[in-house]
């Protein structure tokens, strides 16, 4: 009978648009929740079979849901470094626990990027997610995979401890004074250089200067460099000078302060690292082709490539000029080159005071982590106070090949579904995915004008059908009058 058809109608227009103010008030309920994507009901007809001759069978309307998932919102800036976004496609990966992850536990996926350190130092957003990245291996380099998901761990920033960097380079800019007069030992070492007072890298030389006894030999000018061992340990090496007689050549000496920092070979000692002469051509500057003539009476044959070993100090007895860092140091092998020939600078001789201008030096001492930062390309990188940096892990990000047909679950979270397709893992940046804007949040889609105009509408729809079944049983009243 037409007139139920119209009764069913309507009470399906109640419902689908009951439907439609279930989604408007999600909605406006998530208007300020990070990340959320707007959701809206839409309406399609239902036909009923119409038997010719019986008039009109209305069928009424049905509400499905549409979620505009890959929508992407405003990025606002928050002061927070854990903060992210996403600039373009992709999800963030994420799990319900942190540790004791296997193929059989959930993964999800999520642009609500509000991440803070718990108290174990895993990044959890305020859902309680865990975020997940591919971890940095013991070499520093980071292994992507696109499909497995097993390779992928819960990032961590509370495992990061302290850390240090052994100086590798030193950049010496000094000035040697040209005219001064070479001391009784130089003297002496060019005249009688088997008088016990002559001055002798082996027998009386700079690195047994003792200002109290006057014994050894008193430089004419001595430069400090402050070093970095492997463990963070603060270790001092000094250059000495003593002139020649020999014009615009210097002896010079390379040793530890204090000298039991190191064991050396046979023909080193009180500390002495390497000894040798230095010679400058008639402008000042170092005379490369010199040195390399004076050969191993160098104390570098190739100034341009003028380097220290240390060997460990777990090293065997160090072999001839050898030099081994102590064994109660306990510290690593350590090459260091010093930058003596600067273009603007390095060692000179020049007729001017010695002095030294600057001594520069990379390595650090120990330091403690200061902070975490998030690069566009998803690289967490841990900063320490001393002012090295380390990278942890890089975060990955998912894309589907319709993110509109994921499920939402809770905690503003995405499951893959059959009409979903599966994912994809990608770096930031590569293959379709957005960077990570670190520091700024993506706000949610919700229009509250659009939102309010669409009430209004659900509202008149949601009267206008109720009227439809008060008509109808008006109609079916009169029809039941007929017969009194």
């Amino acid at each position: 009978m037409s007139i139920n058809s119209a009764l069913l109608a309507g009470v399906s227009g109640l419902t689908a648009n009951s439907a439609a103010l279930a989604a408007i008030s999600q909605n406006i309920a998530n208007v300020n929740t990070i990340g959320y994507k707007r959701t809206q009901a839409e309406f399609q007809t239902v036909i009923n079979s119409q038997a010719a001759g019986a008039g009109y069978s209305s069928g009424g309307v049905l509400a499905s849901a549409r979620h505009f998932t890959s929508q992407a919102g405003q990025l606002q800036r928050t002061a927070s470094t854990t903060d992210l976004g996403i600039d373009g496609q992709g999800f963030f990966v994420v799990t319900e626990k942190a540790e004791g992850l296997d193929a059989s536990d959930t993964r999800m996926f999520t642009r609500a990027g509000a991440f803070r350190v718990d108290d174990l130092g895993y990044l959890k957003n305020t859902a309680g997610l865990y975020l997940q990245g591919w971890p940095v291996d013991a070499e520093g380099n980071i292994t992507t995979d696109p499909s497995d998901l097993n390779r992928l761990r819960t990032i961590n920033v509370g495992s990061v401890g302290g850390t240090a960097e052994a100086t590798t380079r030193v950049q010496v800019n000094a000035n040697l004074f040209s005219s001064q007069t070479p001391s009784a030992a130089a003297t002496l070492a060019a005249t009688a250089p088997a008088d016990p007072d002559a001055y002798n890298p082996a027998t009386n030389s700079m690195a047994m200067w003792d200002p109290v006894s006057t014994t050894g030999v008193k430089p004419d000018f001595e430069i400090t460099v402050p070093i970095s061992d492997s463990k963070g340990g603060q270790r001092t090496v000094a250059i000495s000078f003593l002139k020649s007689t020999t014009a615009n050549q210097w002896y010079a000496e390379v040793r530890a302060i204090p000298g039991d920092d190191v064991v050396t070979g046979a023909g080193l000692t009180n500390g002495q690292i390497k000894t040798g002469l230095v010679a400058f051509t008639q402008d000042g500057r170092l005379d490369v082709a010199a040195m390399a003539g004076l050969g191993a009476a160098a104390l570098f044959t190739d100034p341009t490539n003028a380097t220290l070993s240390f060997g460990a100090s777990d090293a065997g007895a160090p072999a001839a000029t050898g030099v081994n860092w102590a064994p109660g140091l306990g510290i690593s092998a350590q090459n260091i080159t010093f930058d003596l020939g600067g273009a603007t600078g390095g060692l000179t001789q020049a007729d001017s005071d010695s002095f030294v201008d600057s001594v520069l030096t990379n390595g650090t001492a120990f330091g403690v982590l200061e902070g975490i930062e998030i690069d566009d390309m998803g690289f967490v990188t841990a900063s320490f106070d001393n002012g090295v940096t380390r990278r942890i892990a890089q975060v990955a990000l998912a894309t589907f090949p319709s993110p509109d047909s994921l499920t939402i679950t809770t905690g503003n979270a995405y499951r893959v579904s059959q009409d979903s397709g599966t994912y994809n893992l990608k770096p930031p940046g590569t293959g379709g995915s957005g960077m990570i804007a670190a520091s700024q949040l993506e706000a949610s889609t919700v229009d509250l004008s659009a939102e309010f105009t669409g009430l209004i509408t659900t509202q008149r729809a949601y009267s206008a059908s109720s009227k439809i079944i008060t008509t109808a049983d008006e109609m079916l009243a009169e029809l039941i009058s007929i017969k009194r």
